[in-house]
């Protein structure tokens, strides 16, 4: 049952891409309709990002008081709404407005994800748990390519929002008919429970006891949270490139037709999709095989991220297929680093109790890198007649940075160590290697 759960968060997340993905597939549509400057579309591209991470904490919290079964439904009826009011834009404001409601809604999604994963696999599962919901990314996105497409051909861009709100109606009645917690679910076996239950260091509760509050003070004081935060964030400077302005950069600036695009365009996240199991794989097999549960963690996000700051070769490329050679490349190690991360929460938490909220951190960190980078790379283009130079190269220091930040700030703790040791974070990351 435990896989059937995971597929339901793949698919979730699946459709949140699709939904947030779908502008940047639409733009070069609405920028003609509405006559808006490269500035200003970085800002519409952005303004997504504005609420979703400003919610991801909240949403960590809510998670961990009410549960996924709960508010991931809630989440996904409201993003839904949103995405289809996209079809009564009429100008930038707008736009703005009705993004800035998506993200509200999707803030819940990754922190759900990984609430989930915590709840029905066992530690030496989690990052290919991680990586199959995390494949959700690579698949929205790469739907939204021909999707989107072939919808504003047929009729029009705001049909294509239209369509894609209403498939996440429907999701939302299929994970409220499948999913329970693992102990009180009626297709979940005493030896699946067993095996879920098999290799955590102490006994976790699923929720906080009544009345219990999050230690705000100890999380904003815990070097690792923070590490998992900052880590994100330049982790997200890169990626977002992906997620915002890669089809104007092929259409407008490489010379892709749209007929091109839609051919081509979805072969990153195609690939990526791969990439992400592989490297769930890897850092589960590694774990498996004896090897320290940081060690396992961070050479899948370290070779990884660095080999994806190839992207910055991007810009000196002329032909179009080595292009896509290198874009492809720089996705695929960008994801394969990936599961590990989003299994990370899990690992550094000082209880089950909170691994929502550290997920919320985590994924503050990944929304202030998406915001920022749409934004920048708008400025960037303004002032520079178009070039896309810096913000690929840009992209590449960022991935750099992130791979360094995973190397040296973040330490895993083994799993036969108690989460609350009396001599505190430092103490217990004693005796990990890197």
């Amino acid at each position: 049952m435990r896989w059937t759960i995971v597929g339901f968060s793949a698919l979730g997340l699946t459709i949140a891409y699709l939904d947030r993905a779908a502008l940047s597939v639409a733009m070069p549509h609405m920028s003609d309709e509405f006559h808006i400057s490269s500035a200003v579309q970085g800002v519409m591209l952005s303004a997504f990002f504005w609420t979703y991470a400003l919610f991801q904490i909240p949403s960590g919290w809510l998670l961990d008081r009410f549960g996924p079964r709960v508010i991931y439904p809630v989440a996904v009826g409201w993003w839904s709404i949103w995405t289809a009011l996209m079809a009564f834009a009429r100008g930038v404001g707008s736009v703005v407005v009705f993004r800035l409601g998506l993200g509200i809604g999707e803030a819940p999604v990754q922190p759900a994800n990984v609430k989930v994963v915590s709840r029905w696999f066992p530690r030496r599962e989690r990052a290919f748990a991680s990586s199959l919901f995390d494949m959700g990314q690579q698949i929205g996105t790469a739907l939204s390519i021909p999707v989107v497409t072939a919808l504003t051909v047929f009729g029009g861009w705001r049909l294509s929002f239209v369509v894609i709100g209403v498939v996440g109606l429907l999701w939302l009645v299929g994970w409220a008919v499948v999913y329970r917690d693992p102990g009180d679910h009626p297709r979940v076996s005493a030896a699946e429970l067993a095996h879920i239950r098999s290799d955590r260091g102490e006994e976790e509760p699923v929720e906080p006891a009544a009345g219990a509050t999050v230690p705000w003070r100890d999380l904003l004081s815990d070097s690792q949270v923070w590490a998992l935060t900052v880590g994100y964030v330049f982790r997200s400077l890169a990626g977002a490139f992906f997620l915002t302005w890669y089809p104007s950069y092929l259409l407008d600036d490489r010379g892709f037709s749209e007929a091109d695009f839609g051919m081509v365009g979805w072969i990153p996240s195609l690939v990526a999709i791969g990439s992400t199991v592989l490297g769930g794989i890897v850092s589960d097999r590694m774990l498996a095989s004896g090897a320290s549960p940081n060690l396992a963690r961070k050479v899948p996000i370290v070779a990884g991220l660095g080999l994806s700051a190839c992207i910055g070769f991007a810009p000196f490329i002329g032909s179009n297929v080595v292009l896509m050679v290198i874009l492809t490349v720089s996705s695929a190690a960008h994801s394969f680093a990936g599961a590990a991360i989003l299994s990370l929460p899990a690992e550094v938490a000082r209880s089950s109790e909170y691994v929502g909220v550290v997920a919320g951190f985590q994924n503050f960190g990944s929304q202030v890198g998406n915001l920022l980078s749409p934004i920048a790379i708008g400025l960037f283009l303004a002032s520079s007649g178009g070039s896309y130079v810096s913000p690929l190269l840009g992209a590449a220091v960022s991935c750099l940075a992130s791979a360094a930040i995973y190397l040296f700030w973040v330490r895993v703790k083994p799993v036969t160590q108690p989460h609350d040791d009396p001599a505190g974070p430092v103490a217990q990351q004693e005796g990990t290697t890197s």
